[in-house]
Order: structure tokens, then C-alpha cells, then sequence
């Protein structure tokens, strides 16, 4: 859906070529980075993409933990339409709210520091790496910014 620019939501979607290519290179440039924990959401196309990282890291892909905590954004009956920068998202009443999705990040956040691991790798979708960021640093949270495909958002606590 992201590749005809309609909403894709928490909406099951498979992981396009484009993706697959994606995760191999960013897999290649994570090999560098020390991970020893990969967490992802449960959706195929981030959980597909984790996948992809951990065999070019040489990271047992039965290891990888998912959690619901880290799907996307809710976009409710707005998944699917056709996105563009001046949609009024406040038009539809069903979408997960802004401090909803927020709060899920400080969960992640939790759970993760639960988990053992020092250098960890989360594969997820695009608001709520928006939101994670937000929760992990001063980075206010913007709905219009754009996280790149296989971006690496690198934090130290």
C-alpha cells in the first residue's frame, strides 16, 4: 500500500521486492553496529524485514521477540485511502489517538529494557518510529516527518 501511497496502517500487507532489497542493504550496514536483540512488530512486512537483517547479521532468526506494542499506528477506516500531506486525519473518528499511540512507545520502551540485550535493533513502521523516537529523545513528534525505509535511528541512553 505504501507503494500505490494509500495508508497501510496495522492493515497485513506483504513486503514488496523494493523492501526485501532494502532490509538486505540495511542488514549489510548493520553488521557494524554490535546488535545482539532484534525486536519487531508482528505485521509479515516488518517482521519479513527483521528477518532479512538478522540473516545478513548472522542473528538466529528464532530469536527475534515480537510484541503488538510495536504495530504501526491505528489509521482505522482511513487505511487504504490514498495518502496525502493535508489529509485531515482528524476526519476519522476511529483512528488510534495521538497519545495513545505515545503511551504504546513508553511501553515498548519498558518492555525492551526487560529484555536481554545491549545493542538492540527494532524493526517497525513509520508513526510509530515517529513516536519512539519522541519518547527516546527530545525529538518532538511530528506526523508530517518522514522516517526513510531501513533508516537507523541510532540512541545511547
Amino acid at each position: 500500500m505504501n507503494m500505490t501511497g494509500h495508508i497501510a496502517g496495522i492493515t497485513e500487507t506483504p513486503l514488496v521486492k523494493e523492501g526485501r532489497e532494502q532490509a538486505k542493504i540495511a542488514g549489510k550496514k548493520a553488521i557494524k553496529l554490535g546488535i545482539d536483540l532484534i525486536v519487531t512488530s508482528p505485521l509479515s512486512r516488518a517482521l519479513e524485514t527483521a528477518q532479512i537483517i538478522a540473516k545478513e547479521i548472522n542473528y538466529p532468526v528464532d530469536k527475534i521477540h515480537t510484541s503488538r506494542l510495536l504495530l504501526e499506528r491505528d489509521f482505522g477506516s482511513a487505511e487504504g485511502h490514498p495518502y496525502a500531506p493535508d489529509l485531515d486525519l482528524d476526519g476519522f473518528s476511529d483512528i488510534e489517538a495521538l497519545n495513545t499511540l505515545i503511551e504504546r512507545a513508553h511501553l515498548s520502551v519498558r518492555w525492551i529494557d526487560s529484555l536481554p540485550g545491549n545493542t538492540v535493533l527494532v524493526v517497525g513502521h513509520g508513526s510509530f518510529g515517529r513516536a519512539l523516537r519522541s519518547v527516546l529523545t527530545d525529538h518532538a513528534f511530528s506526523n508530517a516527518e518522514k522516517i526513510q525505509n531501513t533508516e537507523f535511528l541510532l540512541w545511547r541512553a
